[in-house]
């Protein structure tokens, strides 16, 4: 594969940033094989926009010659008080719930290296810690708490201010030459690359991916002074909300039911939660996306491009209920192996 076409496949949707694509090239044509690193709170059940969505670029990558490590970022959970902020608990889900997510969606060991935190860390990560808290204002920290979850206004202890030095110093310690994750993580990607320039280390390419917007529909929360922002932060799909979410190991009816009662507006494309999960799911690759309907309803058809499909939809000649209908069934049968998985080794999903 040239060049060119790795840069392609590499930032095609749903990758809504490069910093930089100039970069990136210089990177291929230096480096046959980059290393990456996307890192992931332990935080409970995996849906599609952290597994599903991960386990689609990341094989995009490894096509490219990308090298890519899922870190498994224990410590940050901690510090943000996830699974009921139980550090045992937490490492225990790591190292087998959460990490087998990911490995049933095809992401093995011998594609992806899996790093936990807490084994990785020394006195060297440390140390960065502290440079990049010491290089860096209050105010700048503060603000890129939201990579947490949390609006700049919330209450917080003093450890949460040290969580985006932490992400620093993580992609420090790794040595990547690409830092991957969704669009609200840019911030701390950003302070990222302005201290590796300070201090002369190695400055990753960012690459941001758009995210998956929750079953609910959009909503505004303040966790952006930037209106756009807020929004995709906002509404993003959330296991903190069951229904909002798709979980990888969901059952067949359980998949239909939430789709069927997600936000889905008539002949609307923009902020429609189903439609997205067409375009970034089940139509990314060419798949046609086959409707199942009575005659009286124009009867069975197929979209063979998610541009088709939308048009369709929002000219009125798609009815909502027969979209989700075929958006069920579709996301049914790309997760069956997830499910078949989890369905073999259900002590993993006692878990969480």
């Amino acid at each position: 594969m040239d060049i060119d076409s790795k840069i392609d496949l590499v930032c095609r949707a749903p990758i809504a940033e490069v910093v930089t694509r100039d970069e990136l090239k210089s990177l291929f044509e230096t480096n046959e094989h980059p290393k990456h690193y996307i890192g992931f709170e332990i935080s409970g059940k995996v849906h599609l926009g952290s597994g599903l969505l991960t386990s689609l670029l990341l094989k995009d990558f490894i096509s490219a010659g990308i090298k890519p490590t899922i870190f498994l970022a224990d410590y940050h959970a901690w510090i943000n008080g996830k699974l009921g902020g139980d550090l045992e608990k937490i490492q225990s889900v790591a190292r087998g719930y959460f990490k087998s997510a990911f490995l049933s969606l095809g992401l093995t060991e011998d594609k992806v290296n899996y790093v936990l935190a807490s084994e990785a860390y020394g006195a060297d990560y440390w140390r960065d810690v502290l440079r990049i808290s010491k290089d860096t204002t209050m105010q700048r920290m503060l603000r890129c708490t939201t990579i947490m979850g949390r609006t700049q206004k919330e209450a917080m202890d003093c450890a949460s201010v040290l969580y985006p030095a932490m992400q620093v110093a993580d992609i420090f310690m790794l040595d990547v030459d690409i830092a991957h994750a969704g669009m609200d993580q840019r911030k701390v990607h950003m302070l990222a690359r302005e201290a590796a320039e300070k201090h002369k280390r190695k400055k990753a390419v960012a690459l941001h991916h758009s995210l998956l917007m929750g079953l609910q529909g959009p909503q505004k929360m303040g966790f952006e002074e930037n209106a756009a922002d807020d929004l995709a932060i906002s509404s993003k799909m959330s296991k903190s909300k069951p229904d909002s979410c798709i979980f990888i190991h969901d059952s067949e009816a359980e998949i239909a039911r939430k789709v069927k009662s997600a936000y889905c507006p008539e002949k609307a494309a923009e902020s429609n939660p189903v439609l997205e999960m067409c375009e970034v799911f089940l139509m990314r690759n060419g798949a046609p996306l086959k409707i199942t309907r009575p005659a009286k309803f124009g009867g069975d058809t197929e979209f063979a491009a998610y541009a088709e499909l939308r048009d369709a939809y929002v000219a009125g000649r798609l009815h909502p209920m027969d979209l989700k209908n075929a958006t069920a069934s579709a996301l049914a049968e790309m997760l069956a192996p997830s499910r078949k998985y989890f369905e073999a080794h259900k002590e993993l999903l006692g878990q969480v």
